[in-house]
């Protein structure tokens, strides 16, 4: 007794996309779709947003931070030169502190996992990390002027502040505000310490110094826009990943589907084939005895009528179970080829024999046009029998008494080999041919004016040119009839080898007989 769905059930046909073999598989391919779902749904103040930011930021920090060490070491360097050395350390303590922890908490950024990361407490520690730095950097420019004695030190500490606003715009692009909340007080200390009524070129270095914060922090902003366009591509081609993920999961558990259902097929058509040509042996055998009256004669004519028409139809139920497991072999890739040297044209003019009863029945005129001296082709003997049978059949089925059917044979433009069965039949409309290619497809136009058949010659025609390498053309017209051709590819053609040529005969050189 099936059990009753929960209301969380799925009533969609996907549930049975899953593969239960690969639960691992799944599950991964489930989490990916979520989360990049999760990042396509993300916006810029959504704490997922804010995580990613604040990564790529760490990253940013960790890998300039050699650089920062350098400029700070310069800056220590030339403070000493000029004999600031207690001073210089008011400076140096605060900064290094600040530069020192964001180095610290960017490595504990990027080394924790996105949904472990506290994005509002970390944007706070580090945006007060960052005005820590502004402090020292503010002590710095007030040294410039109460201790320093180098005439050029405003416009020193003016260059130093434009590099470091600078590398903090490139560095902190991914935390909005950084470099107001840096260089805010640094630029405003030294704004009121250096900038007077004259124009000087400590007045311009403070004006240079005023309009260079907002414009850095412009291309901050900037730069910040271009990680936010960065999410957006990864998250896009994370999305990709995810369907081509999904879609690869999805196809693999309908080609273990297809594969279970053709083996099924295969061991159910195997199974009937031999349950079936039992019973269909001796109905034949012994409706053909009846028929020609072996045992003695039937006074009955109607009886007689019933043994041939029972004789018939187990010859066509025969035909049908054979034609119905050449085909479930060949499109289950099983269908051996015996390959061998074979005479395209012997074959052909052999099956037009074959078929000679049925044409003298129906008044129809076969004409042969087959090229001489074609060499021979690696091919299996019996496929190409049966392929050409079947299109006599096709063709003998579908013209109408007193017609006529051509069998060409000969060279393809690409010196491969070709036979062509044309008849002056009905035809097939355009949109029908697909249809008559298919298995059990037949044309509506060929069903009402000829007997009916099983729609499986075609098929196999075309399964076993295709195994042979070669292409299968069928060309027809309304009223104008059916052509149908076969090529087969030049690497099949076996290419005869030129006669040797006759060594000449060396005279032979008398030996010496001794006395």
């Amino acid at each position: 007794m099936k059990q009753p769905m929960g209301p969380g059930s799925n009533h969609t046909a996907d549930k049975f996309i899953v593969d239960r073999r690969k639960p691992h598989r799944n599950s991964e391919v489930a989490r990916a779709v979520r989360k990049t779902r999760d990042r396509l749904s993300q916006r810029i103040g959504s704490p997922d947003f804010e995580r990613e930011m604040l990564k790529i930021h760490a990253r940013a920090i960790i890998n300039s931070g050699p650089a920062v060490l350098a400029m700070a070491l310069l800056i220590a360097a030339v403070g000493l030169s000029v004999g600031m050395d207690f001073a210089l350390a008011g400076w140096a303590l605060p900064t290094a502190c600040s530069y020192a922890g964001l180095y610290l908490l960017a490595r504990r950024t990027d080394r924790a996992q996105v949904s472990d990361i506290d994005a509002p407490a970390t944007q706070r520690l580090l945006l007060i990390l960052y005005f820590v730095s502004g402090i020292g950097w503010a002590w710095l420019v007030s040294l410039g002027r109460s201790s320093w004695s180098v005439d050029q030190m405003p416009l020193i500490l003016a260059i130093v502040l434009l590099m470091a606003i600078a590398a903090t715009a490139l560095i902190a692009a991914s935390l909005r505000g950084a470099v107001i909340v840096a260089f805010a007080l640094p630029v405003g200390v030294f704004v009121w310490l250096f900038a007077g009524p004259t124009l000087s070129i400590q007045t311009i270095m403070a004006g240079l110094l005023t309009i260079s914060l907002p414009f850095f922090a412009y291309v901050s902003h900037h730069r910040n826009q271009a990680a936010v366009t960065l999410l957006s591509f990864r998250s896009e081609k994370d999305s990709l990943i995810a369907e081509l993920e999904t879609a690869k999961a999805m196809s693999d558990e309908a080609r273990r589907r297809a594969e279970e259902a053709n083996l099924a097929k295969s061991r159910f058509l195997a199974s009937m084939s031999h349950e079936l040509r039992t019973p269909l042996n001796a109905i034949l055998g012994f409706s053909e005895v009846m028929a020609k009256e072996v045992l003695g004669p039937i006074q009955n004519d109607t009886y007689r009528e019933y043994a041939n028409d029972v004789h018939e139809s187990g010859q066509h139920l025969l035909d049908l179970i054979n034609e119905i497991l050449d085909l479930s072999r060949i499109e289950a890739g099983r269908y051996q080829l015996n390959e061998e040297p074979i005479l395209l044209a012997a074959i052909v003019q052999e099956s037009c024999r074959m078929v000679e009863l049925k044409l003298h029945a129906k008044g129809i005129r076969l004409v042969q046009q087959i090229e001489p001296a074609l060499p021979p082709m690696v091919a299996d003997e019996r496929a190409i029998r049966q392929i050409m049978l079947n299109l006599l059949s096709n063709a003998v089925k579908f013209t109408p008494s007193g017609g006529e059917i051509r069998v060409r044979v000969g060279w393809t433009v690409g010196g491969g080999q070709y036979l062509a069965v044309r008849d002056n039949g009905p035809g097939i409309p355009q949109d029908e041919i697909p249809v008559v290619l298919a298995a059990f497809g037949q044309g509506s136009i060929a069903i009402k004016s000829a007997e009916q058949g099983t729609g499986l010659g075609l098929p196999i025609v075309q399964g076993l040119t295709s195994l042979h390498g070669g292409q299968f053309d069928l060309k027809s017209k309304l009223r104008e009839g059916t052509e149908a051709i076969v090529a087969f590819p030049a690497s099949r053609v076996m290419e005869e080898l030129p006669a040797m040529p006759r060594q000449q005969q060396q005279p032979a050189v008398p030996r010496r007989v001794r006395a």
